[in-house]
């Protein structure tokens, strides 16, 4: 039975999966494999035989976690969360869902939408523009592709490639422009308020 090492990354990337988190998993992780399954099939968790095949292993805060996934398994969701809950001080158990919520905010979703970036205007040295569209990720909670945006400008080898790799981060928008992209025109006449 398989654990395979998994990223953070890889971890906020299973929307639409749930599984059981344990924390602190210390020592032989098959063991921990092998006497979760015991354990919940003893306490009528793992149904018909069923169990956990596969498991995930990942490290956050110097802490050892697995994820055992529930698909491919027959369980009593009931027992489970009973369980789970009465465990909690030795296993500090949660959901799969509720641990990426909670402790990074949410998923990252594959379909993310690129944020606007107004970069049209401004000083065009690249590190400026890299330093604006960094920024502007962050704030839209885009902390790694920030940091990868970066890492590939750095690495690029020349300006016009560095550009490239922004506008693949963000929309790059001029200071006034509508929301289809548009600069409003100056027809000339004085708007009255």
């Amino acid at each position: 039975m398989p654990i395979k090492e998994i990223t953070i990354d890889e971890l906020r990337r299973m929307e639409g999966k749930e599984g059981l988190i344990l924390q602190g998993c210390g020592g032989d992780l098959q063991e921990w494999l092998d006497g979760v399954n015991e354990m919940l099939t003893k306490d009528g968790i793992l149904l018909n035989g069923s169990k956990f095949e596969i498991a995930y292993s990942f490290k956050k805060d110097e802490l050892t976690n697995l994820l055992y996934p529930f698909e491919n398994v027959e369980l009593d969701m009931g027992r489970l969360a009973t369980w789970r809950l009465s465990t909690h001080s030795q296993f500090y158990g949660t959901w799969l869902s509720d641990y990426v919520i909670h402790s990074f905010g949410g998923y990252i979703s594959e379909e993310k939408q690129k944020p606007n970036c107004e970069l049209i205007g401004q000083d065009g040295n690249i590190f400026n523009l890299m330093g604006i569209a960094s920024r502007t990720l962050r704030r839209n909670g885009m902390a790694d592709e920030a940091k990868e945006m970066c890492d590939r400008i750095t690495h690029s080898d020349s300006y016009y490639s560095a550009l490239n790799i922004i506008g693949e981060y963000v929309n790059i928008t001029g200071p006034e422009e509508d929301e289809y992209g548009d600069e409003d025109e100056d027809f000339g006449y004085e708007q009255s308020m």
